[in-house]
C-alpha cells in the first residue's frame, strides 16, 4: 500500500504544472551553475598552474647571486583549486589564492576573488551548493506543504484510512513519492557534474575525488530527505494548507537566513579577531627580540659570533670555516618564524572557534550542518585553506634556511662572492598536494552527526506526531 501511495504522489506531482515550472527553473539553475562553475574552475586552475610554473622557472633561472639575495628575491605559492570546488566554492573566494614567500617574513594569502570583485559578491555566488542548500529546500516546501492538508480539505484522507492503512503508512508513502520527484530534479545536475569532472584529464582515475563526490551526493540526499519529512510532518499538524505553507516558509527563512547570520555575529562577538595592523605590529615588536643578521650592532648577533669563535677555538672571524652572517641569518629566521607561527596559530584558532560555534548550531539547524559538510567534502572550507597556508610556510622556511646554510658554507667574506646559477636549479620548487578525504573526514564528524541526528530524530518524532494527528 505504501508503494501505491508513493506511486500516486509521484505521478500527481509530475502532473502538477506548478511543480513542473518550479522544477524546470531549479534544474536550469543547477545545470547553469554546474557549467559556469566548471568553466570558472578550469580558467582559474589553468591561470594558477601557469603562474606557479612561471615563478618556479623564474626562480630556478636566476643568474649567479649571493644566497641571501635569492632568499629576498623569493617566490610565490599559488593554491590549486580542489576538484569539487566547482560545486561548492566555500570560502575560496574570500581567503586568497597566492602568497609571497620571502626571507624574514611569513605573509598572508592574498589576491582573493572578493578583493577583485564588486560589492555584489557579499550576497553570495550562484553555485551548485547555493541552489542545493537553499533553493531545492524551497522547492520541497512548495511540493509538500499540502501533503496532508489537501487530503483533509478534500475529504480523501478519511477514504484513504478506510482502506485499513495507518497515518504512519500514508506518511511514508508520501515521503517516498516526494523523494522520487526531488531526485528527478537534482540527479541530472549531479550526474552532469560527475561527467564533467571525470572526463577531464586532470581528474581521470582520481579515487579520492570519486569518494568525495559520492559522499557529497549522499549528504545532500539525506539533507533533502530531512526537508521532505519535515514538510510532511508540518502539513499533517496544521489545520489548513495556507497555515502549513506559512509555517514552512517561516522555518526556511529562520534556518537559511536568520540563524546563520545570528550565529556568525555571535561568534565574532565571543571570539573577536585582531586587525592585520595589530597583528603586524605585535609580530614586529616580538621579532625584535631575536637575532638580527642585518644589524652588525645587534647584541644577540654578537653573542652568536662569540660562541662560534669559542666553538672553533679561533680568535677572529676570518679564521672561522663558516660565514658568521649566514648562521646569524639562520638563527634570526628560526626565531622570527616561531613568532609568526605563534601569532598565525592564535589567529587561526580564533577563526576555528567561530566556525565551531556555527558547526554546533547544526544541531539546531540542518542548514548549518549541511554547509560545513558540503564545503569540507568539496575541499573549500577553512581547514583546507589552513592546510595550504601551512604547506606554503613549511616550504618557505625550508627554502630560506637552505639558502642561509649555503651562505654559511661560503665562509668568511661571503658577501663579496656569488654562487653559480646552476645552484638554484637544484633547489626544490613549491608544489602543493591537497589533503586526501581521510584527512578531512575527522574534521567533519560534528556536521555528519548533526545531520544523522536530525534524520533519525525527525523521522521518529515526526511520525509519532503524525500517528496522533486527528483526521477530521
Amino acid at each position: 500500500m505504501i508503494q501505491s501511495i508513493a506511486q500516486k504522489e509521484f505521478v500527481s506531482t509530475l502532473r502538477d504544472r506548478r511543480f513542473v515550472v518550479l522544477s524546470a527553473l531549479v534544474l536550469a539553475l543547477l545545470l547553469a551553475a554546474t557549467l559556469v562553475g566548471r568553466a570558472s574552475f578550469r580558467t582559474l586552475q589553468q591561470e594558477r598552474h601557469l603562474a606557479q610554473q612561471t615563478v618556479n622557472d623564474q626562480f630556478r633561472n636566476q643568474p649567479a647571486r649571493h644566497p641571501h639575495r635569492v632568499a629576498h628575491y623569493g617566490s610565490f605559492a599559488f593554491r590549486p583549486k580542489s576538484g569539487l570546488s566547482l560545486l561548492d566554492s566555500g570560502v575560496d573566494s574570500f581567503t586568497g589564492s597566492a602568497v609571497y614567500l620571502e626571507a624574514h617574513q611569513q605573509n598572508s594569502v592574498n589576491f582573493s576573488q572578493a578583493q577583485q570583485s564588486g560589492s555584489l559578491i557579499r550576497f553570495g555566488e550562484m553555485t551548485v551548493a547555493f541552489v542545493l542548500q537553499l533553493l531545492v529546500p524551497l522547492l520541497i516546501i512548495f511540493l509538500c506543504f499540502g501533503a496532508f492538508t489537501q487530503e483533509r480539505e478534500t475529504g480523501t484522507l478519511k477514504l484513504l484510512l478506510s482502506q485499513g492503512i495507518t497515518l504512519r503508512q500514508v506518511a511514508w508513502g508520501k515521503i517516498r513519492g516526494y523523494s522520487q520527484a526531488v531526485a528527478l530534479v537534482v540527479a541530472p545536475a549531479l550526474l552532469l557534474a560527475a561527467a564533467l569532472l571525470f572526463t577531464g584529464e586532470e581528474f581521470a582515475s582520481n579515487a579520492d575525488l570519486l569518494a568525495r563526490l559520492a559522499l557529497f551526493g549522499l549528504s545532500y540526499a539525506l539533507y533533502f530527505f530531512l526537508f521532505v519529512v519535515g514538510s510532511v510532518v508540518v502539513s499533517a499538524r496544521q489545520a489548513s494548507s495556507r497555515a502549513a505553507l506559512v509555517t514552512l516558509l517561516g522555518l526556511w527563512i529562520l534556518g537559511g537566513i536568520i540563524l546563520p547570520k545570528a550565529t556568525a555575529n555571535l561568534g565574532a562577538s565571543l571570539y573577536p579577531t585582531i586587525t592585520k595592523a595589530q597583528l603586524d605590529a605585535e609580530v614586529h615588536e616580538q621579532a625584535q627580540h631575536g637575532v638580527n643578521g642585518h644589524d652588525p650592532q645587534d647584541k644577540r648577533a654578537a653573542e652568536l659570533k662569540a660562541g662560534l669563535l669559542k666553538k672553533y677555538g679561533v680568535d677572529s672571524e676570518e679564521k672561522l670555516p663558516v660565514s658568521v652572517a649566514g648562521l646569524q641569518m639562520a638563527a634570526g629566521e628560526e626565531y622570527s618564524a616561531r613568532v609568526y607561527q605563534q601569532h598565525f596559530a592564535a589567529l587561526n584558532a580564533t577563526y576555528e572557534k567561530q566556525n565551531r560555534l556555527s558547526d554546533w548550531a547544526g544541531l539546531l539547524n540542518p542548514y548549518q550542518a549541511m554547509r560545513p559538510l558540503s564545503m569540507g567534502l568539496a575541499g573549500s572550507d577553512f581547514a583546507h585553506y589552513v592546510h595550504f597556508q601551512q604547506a606554503a610556510e613549511a616550504y618557505r622556511y625550508g627554502l630560506v634556511q637552505r639558502l642561509n646554510h649555503l651562505q654559511a658554507g661560503m665562509g668568511y667574506g661571503d658577501k663579496e662572492r656569488r654562487l653559480d646559477a646552476h645552484t638554484w636549479q637544484e633547489l626544490p620548487v613549491f608544489s602543493y598536494q591537497a589533503p586526501p578525504l581521510s584527512w578531512a573526514l575527522p574534521r567533519l564528524l560534528l556536521p555528519v552527526a548533526a545531520l544523522l541526528l536530525w534524520a533519525g530524530g525527525l523521522s521518529w518524532l515526526g511520525l509519532r506526531l503524525i500517528s496522533k494527528t486527528t483526521v477530521a
